[in-house]
């Protein structure tokens, strides 16, 4: 038992939380008492705190606590690429390392092999071996799933792991110290599984419509790319991340077949996320563990259950290898030290430094060769595996030993990226007309970008996208195939906090090509304005709604400030548009994008206010193919012009682009502009007429035009209108 007396610092056994309190002197029915014993919750080891602390038999009697139970619990952040120092060997390897002390290794029971042989008692089949390529099968016969030695529950607990018992306790503990998960099947249901048989443990993907109930009680059902470990009567456990309830070790178990194996570590990943089940065995394997350690783990494995456990430990493993990892060998010379981290190491300090994370290295002359340890999964090949030997090297060195120094080489020349020097210009621009640069994921799912769909369109199939082989999350399984979507939904979310929306994104779409790995990455540009057209102001209000207009002049400003030549619209969009105010936008020939109001159904499926959504999309490299290498400047004029109006009366079905084009013809050189400033339609002018005012300017380089001049070119103007439109002016 452990006992405090007074004056001892304990914590309050009967308040919530964890309340430290002062032990003192006092009367409990009648009698002094200066000391007690104390429960688990009173030490701060668990939450019980019905009973006092039963220590074991050989406690020697009289030790301070300390001293028996002062195991040091150290909180290591561990990084996924840094998975082998997820165990205590692991942290102690790499202090031993960093700290020049000679790591001392766990004293393990000797294992008694007095059962009988595991041959022809269990079998393994390993379907695919790119995803399990080894496992491992050890037997213990006559076991008492007894509770473990109180110290071993207590580390347990230390590690946030739950004592269960002394069979369960093993595997647990064993990944604990070497870093390699276990999982125990009660060996006694799966013969009764098998018929009376030697079971036989099959790895493979799971079959359509299977399923499975895990330790944690909930029954999921299985992907398709899901490994399971199976016998020949179904699913016994998800691999590599948890197991299932039909064999689990209870307190009946007497006999246990002990798996250790080694799987792919992305499909782990996988398995993982998709199910929403985090466990400790899935939090290693899903960052690769190494195959050697298998073995090494059942049968330390084997002697904790049957030193804790009285079991028989059967002679011999069932141990399937079809694809053993090679662990690379790779040459390192003080010249590559001296290259790539800039410092002067001899060969015995290279190989002093890296034997002390157990690798192996040999010396010949310059040339230290490096035999990887059989626990680092991280160290690759060549120059690849060069450069991770030399990282090992680095940082036993020391980072803040390795001097700063200057580069012996000239810097490359900077040579300009046009396509990005353009783009950058282009969202100045864009930042300079009052919009705002948005940013969103690349990754998206079919659902999201269907809400951006035309009306009655479907959603395209996952087959039409590049599909992720990891996602993080089910509603970012997919690369996008338009910006459409993602603007759409920055609208959705600030439409309600902001009276104006003046939105752009510009990034890549991702396309598949049907037989290529590589998918078609097209940057795009999307615009979007909503809201008013003027926020108010002390002095000034308005409830102005922005409108399609109010589009078509920011993609002016925009063709106007890229000087983009020949800038003509056609009414045409795309059926996400709305019909009758969407039009398509081109340079001469070339189709640039489209602009429009977002078309009503479509709308109805976002959370947006009563204003009109506007939308611009673009294909950047048409739209940025057409920016001219070369810009023709001209002086300002120093001569004065001549302004005139003119108002021409036109059928309905005229358009003002016809218009200019005939008077900017007529004009000529000495025409400097034309302004459309006016429509006007009343029953006076005609059924199916309008009237179009426009604002014209004369100007020559060279001289003060004359009034004759202006007249020569207002008539000109007028006659060629009334013979190609059939325009009349307007009295």
């Amino acid at each position: 038992m452990a006992y405090a007396r007074e004056g001892a610092r304990l914590y309050d056994g009967h308040q919530p939380g964890w309340v430290l309190t002062t032990l003192k002197k006092t009367k409990i029915r009648g009698v002094d008492s200066d000391s007690m014993v104390c429960s688990e919750k009173e030490l701060g080891i668990s939450e019980e705190h019905e009973g006092i602390l039963i220590l074991d038999a050989d406690a020697p009697t009289g030790t301070a606590l300390v001293d028996y139970m002062g195991d040091a619990v150290f909180e290591i952040s561990i990084l996924p690429n840094m998975i082998r120092n997820a165990c205590v060997r692991g942290a102690a390897r790499e202090l031993s390392a960093a700290l020049g002390i000679p790591m001392r290794q766990p004293s393990i029971p000797p294992i008694q092999r007095s059962g009988k042989s595991i041959t022809g008692q269990a079998a393994i089949q390993i379907s695919d071996p790119t995803l399990n390529p080894r496992f491992v099968l050890g037997l213990v016969r006559h076991a008492d799933p007894k509770p473990s030695p109180s110290w071993v529950q207590r580390r347990l607990r230390m590690a946030g792991m739950r004592p269960i018992n002394s069979l369960v306790d093993a595997t647990n503990y064993v990944m604990l110290d070497l870093g390699e998960p276990l999982h125990a099947f009660d060996y006694d249901v799966l013969v009764q599984r098998a018929g009376g048989k030697a079971p036989t443990i099959i790895t493979r993907a799971a079959k359509a419509g299977e399923s499975l109930t895990t330790l944690d009680g909930v029954e999921r059902k299985l992907e398709p790319y899901t490994i399971l470990v199976c016998d020949t009567a179904g699913p016994l456990s998800l691999a590599g991340v948890m197991g299932g309830q039909s064999s689990e070790v209870t307190d009946e178990t007497r006999t246990v077949l002990l798996e250790g194996a080694s799987w792919n570590y992305i499909n782990v990943r996988r398995t993982a996320t998709a199910q929403q089940l985090h466990s400790e065995a899935g939090y290693r394997f899903s960052r690769g563990v190494h195959p050697a350690l298998a073995s090494e783990a059942v049968q330390l494995c084997l002697a904790y259950m049957a030193d804790w456990c009285g079991g028989e430990v059967a002679e011999g493993l069932v141990d399937a290898y079809p694809q053993p990892v090679v662990d690379p060998i790779v040459e390192l010379t003080p010249a590559d030290v001296r290259n790539l981290l800039g410092v002067d190491l001899t060969p015995a300090e290279i190989a002093e430094l890296l034997t002390k994370l157990d690798f192996k290295c040999s010396i010949a002359g310059e040339t230290v060769t490096v035999q990887t340890p059989p626990h680092r999964l991280d160290i690759g090949e060549g120059l690849i595996g060069k450069a991770d030997v030399l990282e090992e090297v680095a940082r036993l060195y020391g980072y803040n030993r390795i001097p700063s120094t200057r580069l012996y080489q000239a810097m490359p020349s900077l040579r300009g990226d046009p396509t990005l020097e353009r783009e950058e210009e282009l969202k100045d621009i864009l930042s300079g007309l009052g919009l705002t640069e948005i940013i969103s994921y690349r990754l998206t799912s079919p659902e999201r970008e269907a809400r951006a769909l035309p009306p009655g369109a479907a959603a395209l199939p996952e087959s039409d996208y590049v599909v992720l082989a990891n996602p993080i999350a089910t509603e970012r399984r997919v690369m996008r195939r338009s910006l459409l979507a993602n603007v759409m939904e920055a609208l959705e979310k600030n439409a309600h906090q902001r009276d104006r929306l003046a939105l752009f994104e510009m990034g890549p779409v991702f396309i598949p090509v049907q037989g290529e790995r590589l998918p078609n990455e097209t940057p795009q540009l999307v615009i979007a304005l909503t809201g008013q057209r003027e926020l108010a102001a002390w002095d000034h209000k308005t409830d102005d709604l922005l409108d399609f207009y109010d589009m078509k002049g920011v993609v002016e400003a925009l063709l106007d400030t890229l000087h983009i030549p020949d800038i003509h619209w056609t009414p045409e969009g795309g059926a996400h548009l709305h019909p009758g105010a969407c039009a398509a936008v081109w340079s001469g020939e070339v189709k640039m994008g489209e602009i429009g109001m977002l078309h009503p159904l479509v709308k109805e499926r976002y959370d947006l206010t009563a204003a009109p959504v506007l939308l611009a999309e673009f294909d950047l490299n048409t739209l940025l193919g057409q920016v001219p290498s070369q810009r023709t400047t001209q002086p300002v004029p120093t001569f004065p012009p001549i302004l005139e109006d003119i108002a021409v009366v036109v059928d309905e079905a005229v358009t003002a682009e016809q218009l200019e084009a005939v008077i900017r013809q007529a004009g000529g050189k000495l025409l400097a502009s034309v302004r459309l400033f006016d429509i006007f339609r009343d029953e006076k002018l005609g059924a199916g007429k309008k009237s179009m005012a426009y604002g014209l300017t004369y100007q020559a380089p060279d001289r003060t035009l004359t009034d004759r001049d202006a007249a020569s070119i207002r008539q000109r103007v007028i006659r060629r209108l009334k013979e190609e439109l059939g325009a009349n002016l307007r009295s």
